[in-house]
């Protein structure tokens, strides 16, 4: 047996090795952490088109992405902006993990990624043109811009990972599942796991199949549109971007001399029954699975970053869940994301990626924005500024649209990351 556990059935150990970040908070690992520990937030108003006429006109947008300096020229008319985030982030996680792909073998490298809605905004363009000019104005790459593999793909085939390539649609919860389906990779023969999510459909169209899905806010000042938790929350703020993780065995990892950030301990996923359904939701059966994956009791966690929807029946119910594993209080609870708003596919990624910083820096990040705990919260929810309790061990929790529940623990990593 190896020591990546080839061969036992079960994941052997997975480490994070790389984090690329492309998000409202800023682009790369280091400025979203800054802009995280500051409370800096990336919500403002729309500016990729107007929002005249719309209900919603708040979201986090990435600020000055560059795609020519970050994307192939060949590329960029090819493909999609959730695509373009994708491959400079998945190519920030190998630099910073000091991973060359052209030094691996190519069929031991895999790329899983989560994605939510697809190339929305290509989408779009193209049928502006179908409607508008005809048939013959609408371009080949329709036909993979907007797939929701198509970020799995361009990855894979940009830097030569021809293993297990995938990719999960479970919205927010995806970037979970993403990863939890990396850490398997490891035990199957895979070295190295490119894998995470990144979501761009802030445009009319994107906007709009939001719009349906409900859940929105359509609060117009950005510090009070997203206030999870809060006695004033109506809901949640779209967002853009997301974050790519270069995932290894840790026997891998120490071959090649790579430090990590920490590792992939446990991870469980679950369903949520249809609404009027007389059974439960599953989130705190999905907290223990995730528990028992890992091989840990609940008061072996140090800090929860919780999913937090913004709606708040949901917002219950997850404080709930977690009082129910942890008991009231029992355990710090932060969502970053309320400076970044939602980011779908890219959400809970981006979420791990934080985690992880945080067990680097032995700081609990606090939710920017709620002031006032609604009723019925027993959580001790981290507000006003970060708590420094040498976090050594962060659950991560994220819910998708339509009933997908995921669960993963990260635990902190061999010391300082030479680039945060």
């Amino acid at each position: 047996m190896s020591a990546s556990g080839l061969g036992t059935g079960r994941p052997g150990r997975a480490v994070v090795t790389g984090i690329g970040v492309v998000a409202p908070t800023g682009i790369g690992a280091r400025q979203h952490w800054e802009s995280v520990l500051a409370g800096k937030s990336g919500l403002g108003r729309i500016t990729r088109f107007d929002t005249t006429g719309y209900p919603v006109g708040v979201a986090g947008e990435v600020p000055g992405f560059a795609t020519a300096e970050q994307v192939p020229g060949r590329l960029v008319p090819q493909t999609d902006r959730f695509t373009h985030f994708a491959l400079a982030a998945a190519a920030a996680a190998l630099e910073d993990a000091g991973a060359d792909p052209a030094a691996l073998p190519e069929y031991e490298m895999a790329v899983v990624s989560a994605s939510s809605s697809g190339g929305t905004e290509f989408g779009q363009h193209e049928m502006e043109r179908l409607y508008q000019r005809g048939p013959s104005w609408v371009t080949a790459y329709q036909s993979i811009a907007w797939f929701y593999a198509a970020t799995t793909g361009q990855v894979s085939i940009r830097h030569g990972m021809r293993g297990p390539c995938g990719v999960l649609c479970c919205e927010q919860a995806g970037g979970l599942d993403a990863l939890g389906q990396a850490r398997r990779l490891l035990s199957s023969g895979s070295r190295l796991v490119l894998s995470g999510g990144t979501d761009a459909s802030l445009c009319p169209y994107g906007l709009v199949a939001q719009l349906s899905a409900g859940g929105l806010s359509t609060e117009d000042d950005p510090a009070r549109a997203y206030l999870p938790f809060d006695r004033a929350a109506t809901g949640f703020v779209p967002g853009e971007g997301g974050a790519f993780l270069v995932v290894e065995s840790a026997a891998g990892a120490a071959g090649r001399g790579a430090p990590h950030y920490g590792e992939l301990l446990g991870y469980a996923a679950g369903f949520d029954p249809p609404p009027g359904s007389a059974r439960p939701p599953v989130l705190a059966a999905v907290i223990r699975r995730a528990l028992a994956d890992a091989g840990l009791a609940a008061e072996a966690v140090d800090v929860v970053f919780a999913d937090a929807s913004g709606r708040p029946e949901q917002d219950l119910a997850e404080s709930r869940a977690i009082t129910e594993v942890f008991g009231p209080g029992g355990v710090p609870v932060t969502a970053p994301k309320t400076l970044t708003g939602r980011l779908y596919a890219g959400g809970a990624a981006l979420d791990t990626a934080t985690a992880l910083l945080a067990l680097r820096h032995g700081l609990v990040p606090h939710t920017a924005g709620p002031l006032r705990p609604a009723p019925g919260h027993e959580i001790d929810l981290v507000l006003d500024r970060p708590r420094p309790t040498a976090p050594r061990t962060a659950l991560v929790l994220a819910r998708g649209h339509g009933g997908f529940t995921s669960a993963l623990l990260v635990g902190a990593g061999d010391g300082p990351h030479p680039t945060t």
